[in-house]
């Protein structure tokens, strides 16, 4: 009896998939996360400035948001919107750890922008697409405040709907090229989506590897032929719905290459807009959210307010 309960022990502790240090799930169901699990509060004190809140964008698929706004923004003034998705590997990361409230309070007071850091589902326990469909979801919700009557206040008062960027860092900017995509094939009334930022976004290589975090959360995927995670075979991207792409690369990181590539794919395809692109040097993948006040995430965070200002 003691072997077979030693041997029911390992079968139990048996690996499906890790990415250390941040996630591990084992093959029985089981799920560790190490990384986003912390809960900053929210703040709205006057003396802050950036004030930050929690919304819930849809009870019955559990789907919230942290949305930041500059604290002395007047009621009639109105800033650009943007839609910020967490990166993760699909698996892993929250709007509400310090990591990612601190990264958007920082972008928020340097772009003056009103931003919406969605909460989507994670895999394993929710599959791609359900990560994909919580995203064009949240946007939808955005979408629902363009006659000024929305449920969230700070959207109806100071959110310029015609001024929408998507955002999101490695896993975060497949999902805001995905829900750009999306944004291609669905119009959504009284939004106008102006840009794409990218920061060291997930995808194929162009030799046609897949990240393994991919096909973990994605087990129904073709792989490199999958237009979700490889957009160079997608005949759709020239119909992606925005003007402007800025993709986000660093000179150190495991996922250069792959941004580079996303990048030659969107200038060779059809689209019509204008892609940039902006290497780091000396740095590795999403060095700013754990280096926040380093010199390179600063300049980061600048040019990434550049980007969403601009005209």
């Amino acid at each position: 009896m003691e072997s077979n309960n030693n041997n029911d022990n390992d079968n139990n502790n048996e690996i499906a998939y890790e990415f250390l240090p941040y996630f591990r799930a084992y093959k029985d169901g089981r799920v560790e996360r190490f990384f986003g699990i912390d809960r900053v509060p929210t703040s709205t004190n006057p003396n802050s400035i950036v004030s930050s809140k929690d919304v819930v964008i849809s009870p019955e698929s559990a789907i919230s948001a942290r949305l930041f706004k500059p604290t002395t923004v007047g009621p009639n003034r109105r800033l650009p919107v943007l839609v910020y998705f967490h990166g993760g590997a699909y698996c892993f990361g929250s709007p509400f750890c310090a990591e990612y409230h601190n990264h958007l309070t920082s972008l928020v007071a340097e772009a003056n922008v009103i931003a919406i850091s969605v909460d989507y589902r994670l895999a394993p326990e929710y599959p791609i697409p359900i990560a994909y469909e919580d995203s064009w979801a949240a946007l939808k919700w955005v979408a629902s405040h363009c006659n000024g009557q929305g449920p969230e206040n700070w959207i109806n008062d100071n959110a310029d709907l015609q001024r929408v960027f998507v955002a999101g860092d490695s896993a975060g900017a497949n999902i805001a090229h995905n829900t750009a995509m999306k944004a291609g094939e669905e119009e959504l009334a009284g939004l106008e989506l102006i840009g794409a930022c990218l920061v060291h976004p997930d995808f194929a290589s162009k030799e046609g590897d897949v990240p393994k975090a991919w096909f973990f959360a994605c087990p129904g995927t073709s792989g490199s032929s999958d237009p979700r995670i490889n957009p160079a075979v997608d005949s759709r991207l020239g119909k992606m719905r925005c003007k402007r792409v800025l993709v986000c690369v660093a000179e150190k990181d495991w996922a250069k290459e792959r941004g580079l590539f996303y990048y030659e794919a969107l200038r060779k395809s059809e689209w019509t807009g204008t892609a940039e692109i902006v290497e780091t040097e000396g740095e590795g993948h999403v060095f700013h959210l754990f280096n926040l006040n380093c010199e390179n995430a600063v300049n980061l965070v600048k040019r990434l307010a550049y980007f969403i200002n601009q005209e």
